[in-house]
């Protein structure tokens, strides 16, 4: 996730990091070395003239920046939604530490207990990271999950899902051995689907893809536009023909590389969320209400970049 003040003025025009403008660079330059082309050949290809009227362009113009709009608010609303459910996780965090703590009687068996479910917790939010980026959990469950758990996890092939029934069973040895009521346990019990709910989520959002065909078309006709709007200009602005065209292919070029990048919000491209910032997050709070001294800072941007 980029995160940075918001430039005013002429900054605006040469602030780089953060800005799909380096990615879209080689189409952009490649529509504006055409425009210059058809500039100095005024769309005259062996004695054959290739220009057209503008009229098709605006109409295909217009067209185009509604689908690419519509395109960009479902990638948002992907993200977005990827947003709200690790709020959500951190939340059911939040609540699964208070009611550990206030639940369950003072005593030093219920003490390792709440540290085991803290400690689970976390595990579940690193697990559920390297799940959605693809990444191997290990070195940071280690220290997290007694050997059986991890060995499980790791064998799994779902280890957040596989944390969360170690979670479930502890729960349900605490209840059969009469260490908490039946009604407490419903409620720790209904912050653990809390759990399960952003783990469904999150692979619903990581496992579907917008449609690759849309994606596919809206690619194709950005570019063929961008390359062929040359002809319809250079009877209309002349030699303005190849800035015009950088303006308008920046817009398009860009506006497709963003829709890709937020498409899937999981990974670790500068503008996905920042995954690794929002487990420290977690990671400091459970700690803390454990009563740790000794807890790790909160990530930082580097160069703009939280991870």
């Amino acid at each position: 996730m980029i995160l940075r003040e918001r430039p005013s003025g002429w900054r605006l025009f040469f602030v780089l990091r953060g800005s799909v403008a380096p990615k879209v660079a080689p189409q952009v330059l490649g529509s504006v070395l055409l425009a210059l082309v058809v500039s100095r050949t005024h769309g005259v290809l062996f004695d054959h003239s290739l220009a057209f009227t503008a009229a098709p362009f605006t109409i295909i113009g217009l067209a185009l920046s509604i689908f690419l709009g519509f395109r960009n608010t479902t990638a948002y609303a992907r993200y977005w939604e990827g947003r709200i459910l690790w709020g959500e996780l951190r939340i059911a965090c939040r609540v699964l530490a208070r009611q550990m703590e206030s639940l369950l009687a003072p005593g030093e068996g219920e003490a390792a207990l709440r540290r085991r479910m803290a400690w689970r917790a976390i595990g579940f939010a690193h697990a559920l990271r390297h799940r959605l980026r693809g990444t191997d959990p290990a070195a940071e469950l280690a220290p997290l999950l007694p050997p059986a758990e991890l060995e499980a996890a790791l064998r799994s092939g779902n280890p957040p899902g596989a944390i969360l029934r170690a979670m479930g069973r502890e729960l349900g040895a605490c209840l059969r051995e009469r260490r908490v009521d039946g009604p407490l346990a419903a409620r720790i019990d209904e912050t653990l689907t809390a759990f399960d709910r952003v783990l469904a989520g999150c692979d619903r959002i990581r496992g579907t893809p917008i449609p690759f065909s849309y994606t596919l078309l809206l690619h194709r006709t950005a570019y063929l536009y961008c390359f062929m709007l040359p002809f319809g200009l250079v009877d209309t602005v002349g030699l303005a023909t190849p800035v015009m065209v950088g303006l308008v292919s920046y817009t398009f070029f860009g506006l497709d590389a963003l829709g890709d990048e937020i498409e899937e919000p999981f990974g670790t491209l500068p503008n996905d969320l920042p995954l690794t910032a929002l487990c420290r997050a977690i990671e400091i709070e459970l700690r803390e209400a454990l009563g740790e001294p000794d807890l790790p800072p909160p990530l930082q941007p580097r160069n703009y970049v939280l991870e």
